[in-house]
């Protein structure tokens, strides 16, 4: 079969210094200077008391319980369980067992969850804002341009991807548009971010999608809306129901016999 021929596109050199390292540079300067604006931006935590931690630190220990119970014996298993059992129906690690049976306070009302959302929507808005901004300015003064070419072959299904703005069906899918240059510097800088801030860095944005959209840690367990009550009496059913077993029920039975398999 014959070989189709190697396209070739002649492209002018000045591309590469007035499209291509300027759309990274400006890239790079917004990761730095959101990173920089977020640390300005963000709230001091605030401490909790005692009887907050407690709280939170008592489900974490029944979910370690009820997660890890097969490295227990049986006696010590049951000694946590019934202890975590009781003093979870009983409410005595609540915060306020005096609002025990009462909905929940409304979340706009309370201090804390109104500070996490101001913190979440700051996050969001030094992310939007450039991002749109920068995304306007490659629309205005780049779209169109075909500015780089792949060193390796690939498929067709990445031609969509890596050639937005340039309505070609014929162009080998290793040519790259400016529209998606950019693009893949949103997702690909995160080692040059990594290199000039540091690894705790705020310049990282799928970092910060991942963590607006995972689970609380720390003493915001309960979040806003949510009856701790309701949550340790869904716990100690989950403990109750637990069928314990222990890796090391039968272990010289199980050595032995590896011993004399061999």
């Amino acid at each position: 079969m014959a070989q189709l021929p190697a396209q070739t596109i002649h492209r002018d050199p000045q591309l590469l210094y007035w499209i291509l390292l300027p759309i990274t540079a400006v890239m790079v300067l917004t990761g730095v200077l959101r990173h920089y604006a977020s640390v300005l931006m963000a709230t001091q935590p605030k401490r909790f008391d005692q009887k907050s931690i407690k709280e939170q630190r008592s489900m974490v220990h029944g979910v370690a319980t009820r997660n890890n119970f097969h490295v227990l014996s049986a006696p010590s298993f049951r000694a946590r369980r019934d202890y975590l059992t009781n003093a979870y129906e009983s409410g005595a690690f609540l915060k306020d067992p005096d609002r025990r049976g009462q909905p929940p306070a409304n979340p706009m009302t309370d201090p804390n969850a109104m500070d996490g959302m101001m913190g979440m929507m700051k996050n969001n808005m030094a992310m939007m804002i450039p991002n749109t901004l920068i995304m306007s300015w490659i629309n205005a003064f780049f779209s169109g341009f075909v500015i780089i070419k792949l060193p390796f072959p690939i498929t067709i299904k990445f031609k969509s991807m890596l050639q937005a703005g340039v309505m070609t069906k014929e162009m080998d899918p290793r040519w790259m548009s400016s529209i998606s240059w950019y693009f893949l510097c949103i997702f690909g800088l995160q080692s040059v971010f990594n290199f000039i801030l540091g690894s705790e860095n705020a310049a990282n944005q799928m970092a910060q999608q991942m963590g607006a959209m995972g689970p609380q840690a720390g003493p915001q367990m309960f979040g806003p809306g949510v009856d701790p009550d309701k949550q340790f009496k869904t716990e100690a059913e989950n403990l109750a129901v637990v069928e314990h077993y222990s890796v090391l029920d039968d272990v010289e039975d199980r050595l032995l016999k590896g011993i004399k398999s061999k």
